[in-house]
């Protein structure tokens, strides 16, 4: 049976036309998997799914998330970083190298509408696949909030409250879709990439009419297995309130950039 699959054009190039079509005709694409970004059930039979192409040295993952987490994309990776971070076949994604136990840490960002004092704000949640270390340590923790907090993002006690905002940082739209989430240059140069869409993302006609009014998206950042996958903003909200409440969360305001 034919899927509901997105393959870019990138992962495309990186698996062959052949490989392609086999998997958006359901050859080799299985119906229910483990989503890469959220971990929760996705079925590429009933709902949009995107191919997530993890790219080491000599070995390729090819794993499945859903449409709203995450476009499909290529992810590129140390082969240390895969051969430690590929998940069993008994998940659902598929392997094209060694396999291993869970795949690479890679940030999924969410959209939704938050209400504070009385208005609706557009948001962006941010929560990784998996534990992100600092560079260079060896430990293997996550130091996810710990860096941010550096970056200048403040931890959140009460959603209730606004953010304050992070001077140098902005959210890019463009033609109504979101591209990217920029941060300040080295040295003072200009803006580059934290995070970016390997696809535009799309947003509600009601996060943008309120990211275009306000002029201003409040990010949220929750470390991995914290916040999950939400399919209506007022679970989305009850899990913000569960994570500030836990000190899991940190937030910043950013600037809009673009429309």
């Amino acid at each position: 049976m034919p899927r509901m699959l997105d393959v870019s054009d990138d992962v495309r190039a990186e698996i062959g036309d052949e490989e392609a079509n086999r998997l958006l005709a359901g050859e080799n694409t299985p119906g229910g998997y483990d989503c890469t970004s959220c971990r929760t059930p996705g079925n590429s039979e009933q709902e949009r799914t995107s191919t997530v192409l993890f790219v080491g040295d000599e070995t390729a993952v090819l794993a499945f998330a859903h449409a709203t987490c995450l476009p499909s994309q290529v992810v590129q990776v140390s082969e240390e970083q895969l051969q430690g971070a590929v998940r069993s076949m008994a998940t659902g994604d598929e392997l094209l190298g060694p396999r291993s136990a869970s795949e690479p840490a890679v940030l999924g960002v969410t959209s939704g509408l938050v209400l504070i004092e009385g208005e609706l704000h557009p948001a962006l949640v941010v929560e990784p696949t998996g534990p992100i270390a600092r560079p260079g340590a060896t430990g293997g923790g996550d130091d996810f909030l710990p860096l941010l907090i550096e970056q200048g993002f403040m931890p959140v006690s009460e959603v209730n409250t606004m953010p304050h905002v992070q001077h140098g940082w902005s959210v890019l739209l463009a033609m109504g879709q979101l591209h990217a989430v920029l941060q300040p240059g080295a040295g003072g140069g200009s803006p580059v990439a934290w995070w970016q869409a390997h696809q535009p993302l799309q947003v509600t006609d009601g996060w943008r009419t309120a990211a275009n009014k306000l002029q201003q998206v409040l990010v949220f950042a929750a470390p991995v297995g914290t916040i999950g996958r939400q399919p209506r903003e007022d679970l989305l909200r009850e899990a913000l309130d569960r994570a500030a409440a836990a000190g899991r969360l940190v937030a910043a305001a950013m600037p809009l950039a673009g429309t």
